[in-house]
Order: structure tokens, then sequence, then C-alpha cells
């Protein structure tokens, strides 16, 4: 018989939950609650130092609920934060930041700026990923993790996905296990669709003025228009390949950009940016250094890269690993850009950088956990946080993405 309780709830954590503490002592993590509210909850699971529940009924409210737009909120996947107020959102974001630096990354007392707000609170998505239902139709991971549910509505991709998505069909027996939509500048969008066997059955886009790519185990098939998008970022187009990695809010990319370019000293000679991806900050970088050296690990990103920074001399692109390629790099950065992806940089990779004694590190995140591990070593290495800012690239969900600045001390 499943245990129902009673409990007010304390602090956020990082993946949507709110904390609150069983009778005997242990957190127990319940979803789309906020700090302060008294609930009613049934126990899901138990481990032996916390537990995880289920919301039955919100008894008193917190003054920063309100009603979620979408229908589907909270049985979606999706979207964690739906039933707050924005401001209050970020106000989380950046305590859960917080938390986040001071256990893990031993900072005490963290100056963490206020929260760069998203420049729309919904719609802000250029690229949308869909899961295949067993109907055959888009839709999203449930929030229990129990399959795929499909969907009549979402409000987080920009209005063109939104127009385009429920036009789309999927054959049966096609064996297609996901489809991602990307807007780019103007008209253009672009429809990937991924399985794992060569992709035979017809897919009909005569009402569908777009391109259309079939990433498959071995292959690339074009199946209509172009193998990209052209995403515009600060009045600059940059190609952007199906597979190919770009930031999915760009009002808030630029902002990132900004971020970049005025943490780059005049006095800068030679740049290093690991994981590059198409080259957004680099293109902004360029033009402010003598040498910009970039490594970038997917193949499709490179090819992207070296057409979107062509005009430049001064830049040279490395395809592979980063533990594999900074070893043999005979280069003594002033400035290293960091943007990897959730997993952080690898303990090998960050010892290889911090080796080279590069006066200041950029660092921008998109996970708080492994930001705050790495912290710690560049801590030890002798690096001082000169800024961290979250930007809320992630409206009405638990993501945060934190730009950070660090310096080597001089001492």
């Amino acid at each position: 018989m499943s245990t129902i309780l009673e409990l007010t709830l304390e602090n956020p954590a990082f993946g949507g939950d709110t904390i609150g503490r069983l009778p005997d002592g242990r957190a127990v993590f319940v979803p789309f609650c906020l700090p302060g509210e008294t609930v009613r909850v049934k126990i899901i699971s138990e481990k032996k130092r916390f537990a995880r529940a289920e919301l039955l009924e919100v008894l008193e409210p917190s003054p920063f609920r309100i009603t979620p737009r979408c229908q589907h909120f909270s049985t979606c996947g999706g979207c964690h934060y739906q039933h707050i107020d924005y401001h209050q959102q970020l106000l989380l974001k950046k305590r859960i930041l917080q938390d986040q630096l001071e256990r893990i990354g031993g900072i005490r007392n963290p100056q963490i700026s206020n929260p760069i707000p998203s420049s729309k609170e919904y719609n802000y998505r250029n690229q949308i990923q869909f899961h295949i239902s067993e109907g055959n139709k888009p839709g999203f991971i449930r929030a229990d993790r129990t399959g795929v549910m499909e969907i009549s509505e979402c409000h987080l991709p920009e209005e063109p996905l939104n127009e385009l998505w429920p036009l789309i069909d999927i054959e049966p027996h096609s064996g297609i296990s996901s489809l991602t939509l990307r807007s780019g500048a103007g008209d253009d969008a672009l429809i990937t669709l991924e399985s794992k066997s060569f992709f035979e059955a017809d897919f009909d886009i005569d009402a569908l003025p777009v391109s259309v790519v079939h990433l498959g185990p071995e292959n690339v098939q074009v199946l209509a228009g172009s193998s990209f998008t052209l995403m515009q970022v600060k009045n600059r187009d940059f190609q952007v390949s199906a597979g190919s990695f770009f930031q999915v809010n760009t009002l808030m990319a630029e902002k990132m950009v900004t971020l970049v370019e005025e943490s780059i000293p005049e006095s800068s000679k030679v740049f290093l940016e690991l994981y590059s991806g198409v080259g957004l900050f680099s293109a902004f970088v360029a033009p402010q250094v003598d040498q910009l050296i970039a490594i970038e690990s997917s193949e499709n990103a490179v090819e992207d890269f070296s057409l979107n920074l062509d005009e430049f001399d001064n830049v040279t692109i490395y395809q592979g690993r980063a533990e594999e390629i900074l070893p043999l790099l005979a280069v003594q950065p002033d400035i290293v850009l960091l943007d990897p992806p959730r997993a952080g940089v690898s303990r090998n990779v960050l010892e290889g950088i911090l080796s080279l004694k590069p006066e200041k590190i950029l660092y921008i995140s998109c996970d708080p956990a492994t930001l705050s591990r790495d912290a710690r070593v560049l801590i030890e290495w002798g690096y001082a946080a000169e800024r961290i800012i979250p930007l809320d690239l992630f409206a009405q969900t638990y993501h945060i993405e934190t730009f950070s600045v660090w310096q080597l001390n001089s001492t």
C-alpha cells in the first residue's frame, strides 16, 4: 500500500523537483511544486537516503503559483515550470545555481549576477525534437518516463514550427524513431528524420515547402531541398547542417555572443575554443584576435564552421575529440572558450588547458552540476570567478545556462 503524506516543501532542486522532508528526516523530491507549499503526496519510490513522490493535491499554494498555459503540462515531460510566475522561475534558477556552486564547487557565497531573462517566455525555440508515438504521430516523452505521448499543442517552439509540425504524417513501419524541426532565417526550415536503418518509405512533402533530411546510421539522405538551415545571429548568417548543434534560443544566443565579445581583453592575441560547433562564437571573436584555433568533434559541424568562417585567414579548426587534439597543439593561448555538452569538460582536457595557463577562461555551461565540478578544478589551479551570469535560454523548464569568466590569479 502506497504511503500518502502531507508535507511542507522547502527548497528547489535541479531537475524540476522541490524538496521536502519525510518524518524520518530523509529528503523527498516532488515535481510541479514550489518552495513553501503544503501538499499531499504519494510516495512512489524509496531509497536509503531519499524518496520520490507524486503530487496529489496542493493544500496551501505559493503566491507565485500560476495557471499553466499548456493542457499537457505535468503529463508531458518537456516543461517543468509553467506553474510558476516567470520572475520567480529566474530567482529559483539563481538559487539552484548558487546551491550547486556551494555544495559541489566548494565556493563560499558565490557572487552570481541576476539571471538575464529570456527575450520571450514562450515560442522561443528555433528547434524542437519529437519522438514517434505508437500511433505514428509526433509526441514527447511523458513526465513519468513511461513512453511517448501524442500532443495537440506546444508553446515552446517558434510560431513557424508550430504551424509545421501538425502537418507531418509518418507512415507505419517507416522505422523513424524521432524527427527534429529547425526554423531558420526568413522562411527557411529543415526537418531531420532519424532511424536505425536505410529510409525507404515515402515521405510526402508536397504541401511542405521545407528541406527534409534523413540521418541513418551510415549515411545522410537529402529527401528534399538542402541538407542545412541558415540561422541568423546579429545580422550574420550561419549554415547549420542536419545533426549540427546550434543554440535553440536565437535571441538569447545574441546576448551570449555579446557577453563573449565583451569579455575579450584588447591585449588578447591567441584565442582557443573547444567544442566550437558551427562557429557561432568564433565568427565574432576572430576579428578581435591575431589567431583563433578551434576544436570540434562533429564532422558536419566542422564543415559548417569552415564555410561560416571562410573569410578569416587567422582561423584554424581541428576535427576530433578535445582530449586527442589538445596535446598536439603547439599553442599558448591568452584566452580559452569552453562550451561543452551537458557532461562538462573531462578532467584530463581541463587539466590540459590549465597547464597552458591562459590568462582568462570563458566557460559556457548548460548544467550547473558539471559547471560546479569543473569550477572546483579551476580554483585548485589558481583561477577565480570574475563573473557568473545565468541566462534563461530555456524558459518554463528547469534547464540553466551559465556564462562564467575565470581569471588566473597573478600571485
